[in-house]
């Protein structure tokens, strides 16, 4: 890799953003791809400049075959982040499968009771209201929303929030009566069924799962579905 491009994927992971570069395996030339910005000596048509581009935004290495050769795209990439809204019991085992899992999770309850460094030791945390929290961290396309809090008036503001926003994947614990009424609440703030069903509640796979442990196991193979097959969320 040369210096320049070590350089600028090196800063990107500071600032938290997703590069790639393309190296054509038979002449080395390389493309490097940082947001809008593109640096290199190699040109690539269209349709491998698109498919370079999704690659980006799915976080994968890929191969492409041009007329040129193969050209090989790596992806470089940050932590995802996990937004975890309830410092409650599930967030504790959660956020530790979380970071086995390579994502860097935010715990937020503005009850500094919950969220406190005692129960949540080497975590994010924050005691701001969610959507203020989530309004100044600005969840992306590589970042997750759940709300754990039952309380209304925790969860539905994140969830306002994480339904204008690009996250991969939105949760909210409750049940089906629940989340029936939670989605009412959230047609009189204007969202449409549209954006509901991007919404997973009752949150995680249905696994049978009683404990906090076995909740959050559900959780977090929910977010990986999601993340690797694009799974939707059933109509509530």
């Amino acid at each position: 890799m040369k210096r320049r491009f070590l350089d600028a994927v090196i800063a990107a992971g500071h600032e938290s953003r997703s590069v790639a570069l393309a190296t054509e395996l038979a002449s080395g030339r390389q493309l490097l791809v940082d947001g809008d910005r593109v640096e290199g000596d190699l040109v690539l048509d269209e349709n491998a400049a698109a498919r370079l581009r999704d690659a980006v935004r799915s976080d994968r290495n890929l191969t492409l075959e041009t007329a040129a050769g193969r050209v090989f795209v790596e992806v470089f990439s940050p932590p995802r982040r996990c937004f975890v809204i309830g410092a409650v019991h599930i967030a504790q085992p959660l956020v530790t499968m979380l970071s086995l899992a390579d994502y860097r999770a935010i715990v937020i309850d503005p009850r500094q009771s919950f969220a406190s460094p005692e129960r949540f030791p080497e975590i994010e945390l924050s005691t701001e209201w969610p959507d203020e929290a989530l309004e100044r961290l600005k969840p992306d396309h590589r970042s997750a929303v759940v709300t754990l809090t039952h309380d209304p008036k925790l969860d539905d503001p994140a969830l306002a929030v994480a339904l204008r926003s690009e996250c991969f994947y939105i949760g909210a614990l409750g049940s089906r009566r629940t989340h029936m009424a939670r989605c009412r609440r959230l047609v009189e703030l204007g969202f449409a069924e549209a954006d509901l069903a991007r919404i997973h509640g009752p949150i995680g796979l249905s696994i049978g799962a009683v404990s906090p442990a076995e909740i959050a196991a559900s959780i977090l193979a929910q977010m990986t579905e999601v993340l690797r097959r694009g799974g939707a969320a059933e109509p509530a």
